[in-house]
Order: C-alpha cells, then sequence, then structure tokens
C-alpha cells in the first residue's frame, strides 16, 4: 500500500492585513484580558514535567545534529515553573525583562550557549547571561532547529504568508528510532539437510540477534531462507558464524537498514501555489505577514517583478544549505551568502532576504497560543516586548 503524501494547505487573506489600530487595539485589550482572567487560576508545573511537555509538542530529536537543543541552563531542583517567558534571542536587554516579569524558565528559540565555555565570568555578556540566570533561578531552555523541523513550527508559520498553497519539508527529518530492533538486516539461505533449527538457535546465542522471518523455497532443493535483523556490534559476530559454513556464506545478504523518513517533519518547505502570483504580489505578501517595510531581493536571470511565482522554497534564518539546489520560482530565507544568491540567481531563481531573525520572530506568538493549549493553561506564557532583529534599515 502506498502512504498519501502529506499536505500542509495555507491561505492568505489580505482583508485581515488592513486591520485598523482600533481592530489593534480591541485584540491587545481582549489578550490583556485573558491573561488577567486566567493567571490568577494557573498553577505551577515542576521543571521536569514542562519539559517532558515541550518534548511532547516538538520532540528535540527534530533538532540537527550540530545544535545545542533542550534545557541549557538548570536551577538546582526542585524547580518549579509559573511563568514561562518566551523570545527569539536572548541578549542581556532581553534576560533584564525576563527577571522583572518573574520568569521562572526562559524559553529561547536560539540557544544563548552554543560554543563551549571554558570558565564562566562576568567578562562576556553570555556569562554573564548564565550567571544571572543561575543567580535568580531561572532556566533556560531551547529547541531552534527541533521547531524549524515540527510540522506546526517555524517554517509551517514562514509558508502561512504565501497564499494557499500546498507544503512539504525540503530535507525530511528521520525518526528517532528504528521500526525494527538493529541496524543491519542478513538473510541466507539453509537447506533442510543443514538443520535450519540448529542454525537459529545458534545465532540467536548471539547478543543482539532476533530472527525476524523464514520461509521454504524450493529451488534445486528445499530451502529455508532466513532473515535476521542485529546491532552493528553483532554484524561481525553472525559473519563470523556464516563463514565457518561457506554454503551459507556464499549465499548471505546484509543489508544496511535506514530510519523511515517523517513526511511533513523536516528542514526547509517546497510550496506549490494553488495560482501563480506576480513576484510584486508575492513580495508584498510577504511583507504584510512579517510586518516589515522593505526586503532585500535578487532578481532571477530573466525574471522581473510582473514574473510568474508558482513554487517558492524557504527556510526560516540561514537558509543556504537547506535550499541549496532546490528548484522554485523563489527562495525566501533571512539571510544568504553573496555568493549563494548569485547561484541561484544565475539559475533564474529570485531570493528574498528578510534578514535572519526577522523569519522566525512572528512565530512566537502562535506559539504563545499553541503551547497554552497544549499544557492546558497551567501555566502562564508571555511574549518579550524587547526581543527585536539588531539589524535595521534606516
Amino acid at each position: 500500500m502506498i502512504e498519501p503524501i502529506f499536505e500542509l494547505r495555507y491561505s492568505v487573506l489580505p482583508d485581515f492585513c488592513m486591520l485598523s489600530s482600533r481592530v489593534r487595539l480591541v485584540a491587545t485589550t481582549a489578550r490583556l484580558v485573558h491573561s488577567l482572567i486566567y493567571s490568577s487560576s494557573r498553577s505551577f508545573m515542576d521543571l521536569k514535567a514542562l519539559l517532558s511537555s515541550l518534548n511532547d509538542f516538538a520532540s528535540l530529536s527534530f533538532a540537527e545534529s550540530w545544535d545545542n537543543v533542550g534545557l541549557l541552563v538548570e536551577p538546582s531542583p526542585p524547580h518549579t515553573v509559573n511563568t514561562l517567558f518566551l523570545t527569539n534571542d536572548l541578549t542581556e536587554e532581553v534576560m533584564e525583562e525576563a527577571l522583572q516579569k518573574k520568569a521562572d524558565l526562559i524559553l529561547s528559540y536560539h540557544p544563548p550557549i552554543f560554543r563551549p565555555m571554558k570558565r564562566i565570568t562576568w567578562k562576556t555578556w553570555k556569562e554573564r547571561l548564565v550567571i544571572r540566570a543561575l543567580e535568580n533561578r531561572v532556566g533556560i531552555y531551547s529547541p531552534h532547529t527541533a521547531y524549524d523541523a515540527a510540522p506546526q513550527g517555524v517554517n509551517n508559520w514562514l509558508a502561512k504568508g504565501l497564499g494557499v498553497c500546498t507544503s512539504r519539508p525540503i530535507h525530511p527529518s528521520k525518526a528517532p528510532d528504528y521500526p525494527t530492533e538493529g541496524t543491519h538486516r542478513v538473510e541466507f539461505s539453509v537447506t533442510h539437510t543443514q538443520d535450519p533449527d540448529k542454525v537459529i538457535s545458534a545465532l540467536k546465542e548471539i547478543a543482539g540477534v532476533s530472527v525476524t522471518s523464514f520461509s521454504a523455497r524450493t529451488d534445486d532443493e528445499e530451502q529455508t531462507r532466513l532473515s535476521l535483523n542485529c546491532t552493528q556490534q553483532a554484524l561481525m559476530q553472525v559473519v563470523a558464524f556464516l563463514s565457518q559454513n561457506r554454503q551459507f556464506y556464499q549465499k548471505t545478504e546484509i543489508l544496511s537498514l535506514e530510519k523511515p523518513l517523517l513526511l511533513y517533519t523536516g528542514m526547509g518547505r517546497l510550496c506549490t501555489l494553488d495560482e501563480s502570483v506576480s513576484l510584486e504580489t508575492m513580495i508584498e505578501r510577504i511583507k504584510s505577514h512579517l510586518k516589515l517595510s522593505h526586503v532585500r531581493l535578487a532578481l532571477g536571470i530573466g525574471k522581473t517583478l510582473e514574473s510568474p511565482v508558482k513554487v517558492v522554497a524557504l527556510c526560516a534564518g540561514s537558509g543556504s544549505s537547506v535550499l541549496q539546489g532546490t528548484d522554485a520560482d523563489l527562495y525566501l530565507t533571512g539571510e544568504m551568502s553573496h555568493h549563494d544568491v548569485l547561484d541561484a540567481a544565475s539559475q533564474g531563481i529570485s531570493v528574498i532576504l528578510c534578514e535572519h531573525s526577522n523569519t522566525e520572530r512572528g512565530f512566537l506568538s502562535d506559539l504563545r497560543d499553541m503551547l497554552d493549549a497544549h499544557l492546558e493553561n497551567k501555566i502562564n506564557i508571555i511574549l518579550s516586548e524587547t526581543d527585536r532583529d539588531p539589524l535595521h534599515v534606516i
């Protein structure tokens, strides 16, 4: 049976982009009233229980292997959390805000600790963040690329600004575990004169081996085809056992198992619009979604602002490595190197750059609402008001 391809669909309602200041005020007031009503009734969560719930929301196994995700700073236990503070970047200014708002745990999308620290002094700003967090018993947690890959994560939020489209990851994630025991599958044939039961018993004595199937086959003589899974460590013992019998080993196949792909989880998104729009229209949609007055544009060779856009490849943050080689009409990301932009443009692909964190920060509002629901309103969740992209157009 062929699995159906999972598609995510988004729509843009341009009328909503023209909200008056009065409507914005009403929405802001409603959120404030909601916060006041529920804050008094919310309880604490144990830090470990909260971390478990956060992992259920978006598994840290989705993160890239090079990333530094999870709990980065932990106050001495027991530690309970009443207020979860969300920010895209944890700067000293944002830390001061978090302390003033009595945060117990800071969820910083970007990890403030990335490279190893050899000492914790007052010398650098990142060391000072750690000191202030520990002195004030505030934990620091970072999901980063786990949220990039998650089905309900940053890249899916970014895709919502394009219009009605179908979306799939550019680089699908792999499942954290193998569907069966072991990392390798070994298959070989045993004739009935070679006592298959004895062979199976001998193999089962090797640690890390599980016989997965066997079936009778008839070629020149009746045979039993054995299939077993084994770990990397057990593989050499299996090979050593089979090589003792030349007939076994000559008919042996060894397969390296792959973890299955997660079709709607992974890095980047390839989005196909239901209806093509002009590049100029797409630029306005993106600016509206990200609440930006300006973006940077590199026109693909032979393209104009009137050129149609049907397929958009996007990656929040820094998208060069994710987008490279992807066939699309438009690349959308925060930043790319000069030469990667030239490469894309030479292929007729236009590029829109919005600055790194501008393609991420807006997700936090959606994240707050999703975490409120996921955590069943057990704790207060607030957004930083001082967090912002360090670059400005002047």
